[in-house]
């Protein structure tokens, strides 16, 4: 294997975890700001009311988009499997 298909592999997996990560997060992110708006506007300081919206929304998320990102890992790793004699030969 040459430190070019190394670096390669190595920038598909990274890119693959960034997507991963941002779908699921970035919704989240968006949702705890909106509510931590709220909070501020009208002085409520409870923090449990801030986690339920975010876990909601990180289910939708999950249920939404998780067979794709379930495709999109298992697509990379069954291409790992099938070039393994190439990387090794």
């Amino acid at each position: 294997m040459t430190p070019e298909i190394a670096v390669d592999l190595f920038r598909e997996a990274l890119w693959l975890t960034c997507i991963i990560v941002g779908i699921l997060v970035v919704p989240s992110l968006v949702v705890g700001l909106i509510v931590a708006m709220f909070q501020a506007a009208t002085q409520i300081n409870e923090q449990t009311l801030s986690f339920l919206p975010r876990l909601l929304v990180m289910l939708v998320t999950l249920i939404w988009a998780g067979p794709w990102l379930t495709r999109q890992l298992m697509e990379y790793i069954q291409t790992l499997y099938q070039n393994i004699p190439l990387l090794i030969g």
